[in-house]
């Protein structure tokens, strides 16, 4: 059992008979009332974000949670098959589970939240950034070198597709933020 005063950011607790992470959370001290924190959580299966207030010194249960390092294998009807990079296990996730699973490189080390008591597998996490080959994109404009302000669909290697700057062109590596899917660079 956990009190409000052991809060920081990352942690997972079970409320409402779900888990979440703690993204954020701030201690208030009104100047005439109890003290209380504020904090923003997000679902660990959803993915949904909920802003939530808790009494100060209220006890919650914290969740033990394992990060471990899988490798994406292969994609067929059952969903995503990835294996344990130290024990060889191999283990099938949904689409829903992955948070922009339409990314994953065959091969590609990612990291899966498994709850520690009941060895459920919660979700997925890809790596922060990656790289990736421009399959297809429209030509570049002549003469359009900095702008980022205007944007073109460009189809990766993975299939998905990720708004690119209008100097970017096919067969170019780009470096792409996998949280939100937005362009970061291009790769040399």
């Amino acid at each position: 059992m956990a009190t409000t005063a052991d809060f920081r950011n990352g942690m997972c607790i079970e409320y409402n008979d779900q888990l979440y992470y703690i993204v954020k959370f701030l201690h208030v001290k009104p100047g005439k009332g109890p003290a209380f924190v504020r904090t923003t959580l997000k679902n660990v299966k959803t993915g949904k974000v909920i802003d939530n207030t808790f009494n100060s010194g209220v006890k919650i249960n914290e969740a033990r949670v394992e990060h471990r390092q899988y490798q994406f294998t292969y994609k067929d009807t059952q969903g995503y098959h990835l294996m344990n990079s130290e024990t060889y296990e191999e283990i099938v996730m949904e689409e829903s589970q992955i948070p922009n699973a339409d990314l994953m490189k065959e091969g590609e080390s990612i990291e899966v939240v498994v709850h520690a008591e009941t060895e459920t597998v919660l979700t997925a996490e890809l790596p922060p950034f990656m790289s990736f080959e421009i399959t297809y994109t429209e030509p570049g404009v002549r003469g359009d070198t900095s702008s980022t302000t205007s944007l073109k669909p460009a189809t990766i290697e993975t299939g998905a597709t990720i708004m690119v700057p209008l100097f970017v062109n096919q067969g170019d590596k780009i470096k792409v933020d996998t949280r939100d899917r937005s362009y970061v660079e291009r790769v040399k």
